[in-house]
């Protein structure tokens, strides 16, 4: 593959390679791919096509050191014939750095009726807007990107494209629930920025998906942020091209130190 995936595998254990890294210290993980792991193991372990992954919600409370090994483990809480619970847990050096609670529900039939919903966005399809010349929008390759109103910090609407570039996993193709759970954590950047940059930094992310996307791009639609006493709140619609799918919201806390320019890969 073109480009390094962010893990590597070696028996129980996952490996973070360079690219893994985040904004706020070269040596620590992004929370995207802690995000993306979790999702990962717990299909792995306990998905199944006749179940939908409806809610993700991962607490992330210690960040983990890229050059260390990474465990995880998952427990089936609820095994029901409608609805699966799964906990899963991010072990990196040892200590509990995240934790993840998913709720599958079976797929079934719409109830009959109609319920009114949002109108959905108007957006332009991603392969019909230019790629962005600025490496930054997709932070030197960790993903790309295509904008579509907007940008990070602009005060105003703010809506784009993001498609993933690499594997999580060596080896193993993401799938529909993995790519999406990977980006979700993009939610807090992109409606908790300011005009003077990102001053938060987010200790959860909780996905919810009403059916898994279709094709590999994911489009972020912010729809809401707010801020009181250092303690933010950020959400983003989530679509596919081909409509909705769910939403990502996250929690965040004013952060007291600057990003530092992430190395490219």
């Amino acid at each position: 593959m073109k480009n390094q995936p962010f893990f590597s595998r070696r028996g129980d254990a996952f490996i973070p390679n360079q690219v893994s890294n985040g904004p706020w210290d070269p040596n620590s993980m992004h929370g995207r791919v802690v995000i993306g792991l979790l999702a990962h193991v717990i299909e792995e372990r306990h998905g199944s096509d006749e179940f939908v992954p409806a809610r993700l919600t991962v607490d992330m409370f210690r960040l983990p050191n890229i050059h260390t090994p990474v465990e995880c483990t998952t427990k089936l809480t609820r095994d029901g014939m409608r609805i699966k619970v799964v906990e899963a847990e991010f072990i990196s050096g040892g200590t509990s750095m995240a934790r993840a609670s998913c709720q599958l529900l079976r797929r079934t039939e719409n109830a009959p009726g109609n319920v009114w919903s949002p109108e959905t966005w108007d957006a332009p399809l991603p392969d019909t807007i230019p790629a962005p010349t600025d490496p930054k929008l997709g932070m030197n390759g960790k993903w790309t990107t295509r904008p579509v109103v907007g940008r990070m910090g602009s005060l105003g609407p703010r809506r784009l494209w993001m498609s993933e570039v690499r594997e999580l996993v060596e080896g193993v193709p993401m799938s529909p629930f993995v790519h999406v759970a990977t980006g979700a954590d993009f939610a807090s950047p992109f409606a908790n920025a300011g005009d003077q940059g990102l001053g938060y930094i987010n200790s959860d992310v909780t996905l919810y998906l009403h059916r898994l996307p279709v094709t590999r791009w994911i489009g972020f639609d912010v729809v809401n942020h707010h801020a009181s006493e250092g303690i933010a709140i950020g959400e983003c619609w989530l679509y596919d091209e081909k409509g909705p799918i769910g939403t990502s919201t996250v929690a965040a806390l004013a952060q007291r130190k600057p990003m530092t320019n992430v190395p490219p890969p």
